[in-house]
């Protein structure tokens, strides 16, 4: 074998390690992970620390009240509302039962008390023996979520979270009545402040203060 034929076979080595060093290196720099100073990443926390310093959490006080909206509820909307209950349950008087019971005379209606349904007995339980009744509290508080209201029951409904849509439902279930049931009393309006109802030193009634918002 002559001189020019080790020349080229030694040249085609050479650039085949040269071509696989290159690529070795450009591999390194694509792919390269360096490893960061701190492992994972801190979540900032409004209101407080992570381990407990802040401030307390706030306290769960329930669905809120319908209560006040039931005055003005309009009851329209809550027979459009109840549209996603009428597969399941009918509010006429001595209509039949579907797959919930039928809920004529609904509001303060005893618990699991509904002529010939079979109720779950997670409802009956919560009925204490048909000492509980379906107020307006109940009502609301059931509408928000079943599930979670009464842990177990069969009602498959996931709840109306809207509590204008709560109020306006309660007050269309209210008409399902011969005589539908009294709204909750309005509460008190609150106390007026002693010195701005106090009297004058003439004897005459001082004038109250313009309210502010």
């Amino acid at each position: 074998m002559d001189s020019f034929e080790l020349n080229k076979m030694a040249g085609a080595f050479l650039g085949v390690v040269f071509v696989v060093m290159s690529i070795s290196i450009v591999s390194d720099a694509i792919f390269d992970s360096p490893v960061p100073e701190k492992a994972g990443y801190a979540i900032e926390v409004e209101g407080g620390d992570t381990h407990g310093g802040g401030a307390e959490a706030k306290a769960d006080t329930g669905p809120e009240p319908i209560a006040p909206l039931l005055a003005s509820a309009d009851v329209d909307a809550g027979r459009k509302v109840f549209k996603k209950c009428a597969a399941c349950h009918t509010g006429d008087e001595g209509g039949a039962n579907k797959v919930g019971p039928n809920l004529w005379n609904i509001v303060n209606r005893p618990v699991a008390s509904g002529d010939g349904f079979n109720y779950s007995s997670s409802l009956s339980e919560f009925s204490s023996g048909n000492s509980v009744v379906w107020d307006y509290a109940h009502l609301n508080g059931f509408l928000l979520k079943p599930k979670a209201y009464v842990k177990g029951t069969s009602m498959g409904f996931a709840g109306l979270k809207k509590v204008e849509d709560r109020a306006n439902i309660v007050a269309y279930l209210r008409t399902f009545a011969s005589t539908p049931a009294a709204l909750p009393a309005a509460e008190a309006a609150p106390a007026a402040d002693d010195a701005s109802a106090g009297e004058a030193t003439d004897g005459h009634a001082e004038k109250p203060a313009a309210s502010q918002d």
